[in-house]
C-alpha cells in the first residue's frame, strides 16, 4: 500500500481528518482522536487495533507494539509498502470505529457517525 492509498483510504471514513504532528507525521483523527499516523516518509505505519488483533499481529511478528501507544493496543509496521490494500483498509475501518465510539454522542451526530 502506499502512502496516497492509505491517506485516501482513511479520509473516506466518516468525519476523518489529516494533520500534522511531531514535525512531519501524517496522523488520521476522528473526532480530534487519532485511529492511525504514518512518518514523512510512509515507511512506518502506526494505529490502533482490537485485543485480539494486536496479540496476533505482535505475537506472530507482523508489527511490533508502537512506541508510547501499545499500553493502548497501537501497533506499528514497519513497511506499509509491504501491506496487502484490503487489509489495511479493513484495520482502518476498525480503528476508526474503535476510536468514534469514544466519542461524546453530541461529538458522534456533529460528525455524522
Amino acid at each position: 500500500m502506499t502512502p496516497a492509498q492509505l491517506e485516501k483510504a482513511a479520509l473516506a471514513l466518516p468525519g476523518a481528518e489529516v494533520s500534522i504532528k511531531w514535525g512531519a507525521d501524517r496522523c488520521y483523527t476522528v473526532g480530534g482522536k487519532m485511529f492511525a499516523a504514518t512518518d514523512p516518509s510512509g515507511g512506518h505505519f502506526s494505529m490502533k487495533m482490537t485485543d485480539i488483533a494486536y496479540e496476533a499481529l505482535t505475537q506472530t511478528g507482523r508489527a511490533q507494539p508502537a512506541p508510547y501507544a501499545a499500553r493502548f493496543k497501537w501497533v506499528m509496521f514497519e513497511n506499509l509498502s509491504a501491506l496487502d490494500e484490503a487489509e489495511v483498509k479493513a484495520w482502518l475501518k476498525t480503528a476508526h470505529g474503535l476510536v468514534a465510539e469514544k466519542l461524546t454522542r453530541k461529538q458522534r451526530a456533529e460528525l455524522g457517525l
